[in-house]
């Protein structure tokens, strides 16, 4: 499957978890939600997928930890804040570049409308 397919998926998943819970609760509930409704969907979801980091020749665990990685191909980072921040983006765009993956997606769910909550990261493009 490819990349925009399972993120049409993910973001068709958004907008049923976030339908029946609203805005205003912990990462942790839409992630198990969303897991839910992936799964549900017919797709392989792993939740807290560590991602180690190479520096020169060593590889380093620090601790980066991926909310959701989807099919082996998409990153899901789950937030429930007031406003994204640059900061939100660039940890997406961190976790691309260090795993080789071509697609990420930024789901705020403390929105009213959780269209407005999802941002799509491309690695390579700015």
């Amino acid at each position: 499957m490819h990349e925009n397919d399972i993120s049409y998926l993910i973001r068709k998943a958004s907008f049923d978890v976030h339908t029946v819970l609203g805005p205003g609760l912990l990462e942790s509930v839409y992630e198990a939600a969303l897991i839910f409704e992936l799964q549900q969907a017919g797709l392989r979801v792993r939740s807290q997928v560590p991602l180690p980091m190479l520096y020169k020749t060593q590889r380093m665990e620090v601790g980066f930890r991926l909310d959701l990685l989807v099919e082996e191909k998409v990153i899901v980072e789950i937030k429930s804040v007031d406003t994204l921040l640059d900061v939100h983006h660039k940890q997406l765009l961190t976790y691309l570049k260090l795993s080789g993956l071509k697609l990420g997606l930024l789901i705020n769910f403390n929105v009213s409308h959780v269209k407005e909550g999802i941002v799509r990261k491309v690695n390579g493009l700015t």
